[in-house]
């Protein structure tokens, strides 16, 4: 199931999450991929946003009967993580050059190529999102559909620049402070979610804030430094051969950003939000 050439090798833990996790070595580094399902069926592959994990991003999906059960039925699910942000991860080394978003989107191209896979449909979060929508329009053959929650396909704004080099800093000199938890929940879940009309968060909440404790803070502020250095895809997006399929909170900080995407890519995109 490897590549033959020998660039490419894996570690195998099994893990209780109904999967087994692989760690990809690829030119860029390291690379946690988690594999649920019968790997003969159609390849779904997902990439979490900046400080989640498979498991953070996606048991509220998997962890729902009915979703779990028709996933798994038609796909065989490749959860990829970021860099270091694999349950039980390391801090990496600062000796480390930070990648860039290309070097990210190259990884999953080697993951695809180690377990053998052509075409597959993607689901990726906010900057996930933006990572394998960058893959898709490098190797647009090979990807057959993308589902976007949040999606990110602009450089920063401003704003946004200087939001995360506040969370950057917070990270560097606090780790996974209070204001670094409150500040990613919010950009995760709605107002409902996060407090109910009794003042208490939601069980999905209280497990992913519990998750967030177990972060390498300088991995996940490694990430925020990649993600704030992408560039805008607005001109790539219309090249896109598969179809696309947006799904966005009213509420949410990158609602604008997921009409934007909506109105420049061609008819082959639903947008719900």
């Amino acid at each position: 199931m490897g590549d033959s050439s020998g660039s490419v090798s894996v570690d195998v833990e099994m893990i209780p999450w109904g999967g087994q996790e692989h760690m990809v070595q690829t030119s860029h580094g390291p690379i946690s991929v988690f594999v649920c399902g019968d790997q003969e069926k159609p390849a779904l592959v997902t990439y979490s946003d900046v400080a989640l994990n498979y498991m953070s991003c996606f048991q509220g999906l998997f962890f729902f009967p009915e979703a779990a059960s028709l996933l798994f039925h038609n796909f065989c699910i490749y959860h990829i993580d970021a860099p270091g942000h694999e349950l039980g991860a390391a801090a990496i080394s600062s000796d480390v050059a930070i990648p860039t978003v290309d070097d990210l989107a190259e990884q999953v191209a080697e993951v695809l190529d180690y377990f053998g896979l052509g075409g597959v449909i993607c689901m990726g979060v906010t900057a996930g999102a933006y990572i394998l929508t960058l893959f898709a329009l490098k190797y647009r053959e090979r990807v057959l559909g993308l589902i976007l929650i949040s999606p990110l396909c602009q450089a920063p704004s401003w704003t946004e620049w200087f939001y995360n080099k506040v969370m950057m800093n917070l990270l560097y000199f606090y780790g996974m402070c209070g204001i670094v938890k409150e500040s990613l929940l919010q950009r995760y879940f709605s107002q409902e979610l996060r407090c109910n009309i009794q003042g208490l968060e939601s069980d999905i909440v209280q497990a992913c804030r519990r998750l967030l404790d177990e972060r390498r803070s300088s991995n996940v502020m490694r990430f925020m430094q990649v993600i704030s250095r992408r560039y805008d895809l607005t001109e790539g997006l219309k090249k896109l051969q598969c179809r696309t399929l947006i799904f966005v909170g009213e509420n949410s900080p990158f609602h604008s950003e997921a009409l934007h995407m909506c109105a420049k890519m061609d008819k082959k995109i639903q947008c719900i939000g």
